[in-house]
């Protein structure tokens, strides 16, 4: 029997999850990337599920990487000039569940944003850090713990 809150579907053996560190190993660095995605992912299983973060061997463990942070135009215009640019972040993850190694698994996630080429990156680089980080930690908690 598992309890279910928020949509997780977690068996009542599993009581800690780990979330290692993301380090970033893409081509292009943002030093903040790092943190701001994994305190995000953390915060996210923390406040989703009635699990206890571990530092590490938790019942669910998350480990994983950044592998891309990439920015490449799109919409380009008659003129050669891109109307639009893409930010792309990709990770990848493995998970772990000590409980039930079935459900272990590794896959890596993506998501982007386009932003008006009229904006300089640095301007508008944080929002979009944020959103997207957003949507992949969802993406990887849904995969992790909701059955769909």
């Amino acid at each position: 029997m598992s309890y279910s809150f928020t949509g997780a579907s977690i068996s009542p053996n599993v009581k800690t999850v780990s979330i290692t560190y993301f380090s970033n190993n893409a081509g292009l660095v943002v030093p903040t990337l790092s943190r701001t995605f994994t305190d995000a992912l953390r915060d996210y299983f923390t406040s989703q599920t009635n699990l206890v973060l571990v530092d590490r061997s938790g019942d669910l463990q998350v480990d994983g990487t950044i592998t891309q942070y990439a920015v490449v135009p799109v919409a380009i215009q008659g003129n050669e000039t891109a109307a639009q640019n893409r930010l792309t972040i990709v990770v990848n993850v493995k998970f772990i569940n000590k409980t039930d190694t079935k459900q272990n698994w590794e896959t890596s996630f993506s998501r982007y944003l386009d932003y008006s080429s009229s904006y300089n990156l640095s301007a508008v680089q944080d929002g979009l850090i944020r959103e997207i980080t957003s949507q992949l930690v969802q993406d990887i908690f849904n995969k992790a713990v909701v059955n769909w």
